[in-house]
């Protein structure tokens, strides 16, 4: 028996779904949903091409209640831009949870995860951030560094952002995107000890293997998202500065003792607090989140496939309102 199956491409998808508040509470669901147990979410399947100085990821999960669940493949080959291709693409595929037959692809090429990881900063924002914040900071300088403020701006409206790099002149691009996008003052800081000194809320958006922030340059009423560590190896946040922080919360703990931060704290033999709180458990008020604005925060988001179940499910929702896609018979 033939079935319709949605397809829906990355310009349709991008005029049905925004990084808005809406998108931002869908994510926020998923990870209400992570803290409930019942969601079935595997390990990430991740595959090293070194030949090809690439990498292969797939994520799933499936969320009671939900109609469907999705499969997330996502393939980064980093020297794409040399040969004018980009380095990201992939796509999902949002499965029946009641048939497990295909209901749609989503031919996103990276979109849909650039919303939700955005979405899910802004999460940890929203939670974990003190609750004025005067100057963001964020340390990259890509597409990623530009949705995180843009994102968190929406739960945490900040007067002014402050951009590091190791390349000044995409700094200084990123921060007058910034400045255009939320109409406020940005601007490039070439020192990473002084943004962090003047931010109250701080964002990672790096690939780096090599600690970025320093351990020493924390204080009272900062928070930290460190979202660049979602491989085995990549390191951003010094291992002693999980120690020194009054709370450190995973997304997924699971996945942070051998992608994220943790796992570089747990290799580096400073971690003694045992078993963190997860994101999901400071959402749903099971676990305390920030308590006084003076203390230190970190959130390690290393991406969860409950996440790509939640946006993928919203996207085809705003594509059928939108009556956007092509449906194929199979």
């Amino acid at each position: 028996m033939l079935h319709d199956i949605l397809v829906l491409t990355e310009a349709e998808l991008k005029r049905a779904v925004k990084l808005d508040l809406e998108a931002i509470g869908v994510v926020e669901s998923a990870f209400a949903a992570l803290a409930g147990g019942q969601v079935v979410m595997p390990p990430i399947l991740s595959m090293e091409i070194a030949e090809a100085n690439a990498e292969v990821d797939v994520k799933t999960a499936y969320i009671p209640g939900f109609d469907g669940f999705a499969i997330k493949v996502s393939p980064g080959f980093f020297d794409n831009p040399k040969i004018g291709l980009p380095s990201l693409n992939g796509l999902m595929i949002l499965f029946s949870a009641k048939t497990g037959l295909v209901e749609a692809l989503l031919l996103d090429n990276g979109f849909l995860t650039d919303v939700r990881t955005a979405s899910a900063g802004a999460v940890a924002a929203r939670h974990l951030a003190p609750s004025t914040v005067t100057t963001a900071g964020v340390m990259g300088t890509g597409l990623q560094a530009r949705l995180q403020m843009f994102a968190a701006h929406q739960v945490r409206p900040f007067e002014q952002v402050l951009v590091w790099g190791r390349d000044a002149a995409k700094a200084e691009a990123c921060a007058t995107d910034i400045a255009k996008e939320l109409g406020i003052e940005a601007k490039a800081e070439s020192d990473p000890a002084r943004l962090v000194a003047q931010s109250q809320l701080v964002v990672t958006t790096t690939p780096a293997r090599q600690p970025i922030l320093k351990a020493e340059w924390l204080h009272p009423g900062l928070h930290i998202t460190a979202m660049g560590s979602d491989q085995e190896g990549k390191n951003e946040v010094e291992p002693a500065a999980l120690a020194r922080a009054d709370l450190y919360v995973a997304d997924r703990v699971s996945q942070c003792e051998k992608l994220g931060e943790l796992a570089s704290a747990i290799a580096a033999g400073v971690w003694a607090g045992g078993t963190p709180p997860e994101l999901g458990a400071i959402v749903t008020g099971a676990r305390a989140g920030r308590t006084d604005d003076s203390q230190i925060t970190i959130c390690d988001l290393t991406g969860t496939g409950a996440q790509d179940t939640a946006i993928a499910t919203f996207a085809r929702q705003r594509a059928l309102t939108a009556g956007a896609g092509t449906t194929i018979q199979s």
